[in-house]
């Protein structure tokens, strides 16, 4: 096959690999839970997906974070991961539809305008018009029966969007190490902290996890990890990153459709309109990253790390 004709192709698997599997993680950490204690499942996932990758590299020949890196990854793959992915999976745990964590989730990019007013980000009119309509979109969120019947899920999956949302801003000042070896030291660290918070909280495995289980785990290493991060590493090396991080807008629409398909879940008439005006309000924060040339730097690793957090 042509080179100019494979290109596209190879393209087009990335943007799948983002929609489909990130947008699908929401409904697996669901049947996850549901024979795995939640903490442990999402340590166990970090830390094997960090074992591989920081093996394969070790082995390609980069070199090993040093520890001012080490230090700096470790920070914000608790903020990403122990707080961002570990409070998904615990709402998911206390109830909250895969569809609406998602959708909450949709907000990080809200937050992130927010928390970079403390490193002297000046937000345009747009973005602030967008911050005030996601703000609503939240409100109207947690009007709906899903979030109004788990108190504690709905704070839980704010405090994680708001924890991920601050590690990213934040990584951008900070030593990570370059390229793919931040993921996998903030993997290591975070799955690390996540199986310690599960043994302090006092999580037991009272039986073997059924087969679902074990394939959840399998998937959200490999696919939700690995792969989905490696297709997101090869869209901002060919696309704007704008383009890139299109998943936003998409991920909250495949989650609620697998989760309505294959969970069963119902959402209500004020949880659709809240996904409506949240991916609206993202939009109007992603227009002026669209109106950028094409040619463009890359977004530094440690903005894309938060993406782990699915």
């Amino acid at each position: 096959m042509p080179t100019s004709r494979r290109f596209p192709l190879v393209l087009i698997g990335a943007f799948l690999a983002l929609y489909l599997v990130w947008g699908s993680t929401y409904l697996v950490i669901r049947i996850g839970v549901e024979s795995w204690p939640p903490l442990l499942m999402a340590g166990v996932r970090f830390v094997i997906a960090g074992a591989l990758l920081y093996g394969f590299l070790r082995w390609r020949g980069v070199p090993a974070p040093t520890w001012p890196q080490w230090r700096a990854a470790g920070v914000i793959g608790v903020l990403l991961l122990s707080c961002g992915n570990g409070g998904v999976t615990l709402a998911e745990h206390a109830g909250v539809a895969s569809g609406v964590a998602a959708l909450a989730v949709a907000t990080v990019p809200l937050f992130t305008l927010m928390f970079g007013l403390f490193w002297g980000h000046r937000n345009t009119r747009l973005e602030w018009a967008g911050i005030v309509m996601g703000l609503v979109g939240i409100a109207m969120l947690n009007l709906g029966s899903n979030l109004q019947a788990s108190p504690v899920g709905a704070a839980l999956i704010l405090f994680a969007a708001a924890a991920w949302a601050f590690g990213s801003v934040w990584s951008k000042s900070l030593p990570l190490p370059q390229g793919p070896m931040a993921s996998a030291a903030e993997m290591l660290v975070g799955g690390v902290v996540l199986l310690l918070g599960s043994v302090l909280s006092g999580e037991r495995m009272t039986q073997m996890p059924t087969a679902a289980g074990w394939g959840a785990l399998a998937y959200l290493v490999f696919f939700g990890s690995i792969l989905a991060f490696s297709a997101y590493m090869y869209l901002l090396k060919h696309v704007r990153p704008a383009a890139a991080t299109s998943y936003a807008y998409v991920n909250p629409a495949v989650a609620v459709l697998l989760g309505i398909i294959f969970a069963g879940e119902q959402i209500g008439f004020e949880e659709c309109v809240a996904m409506a005006v949240i991916i609206g309000a993202v939009v109007l924060i992603g227009v002026p990253q669209w109106r950028r040339p094409a040619v463009e730097k890359a977004k530094p690793v440690g903005d894309m790390e938060g993406e782990l957090c699915k």
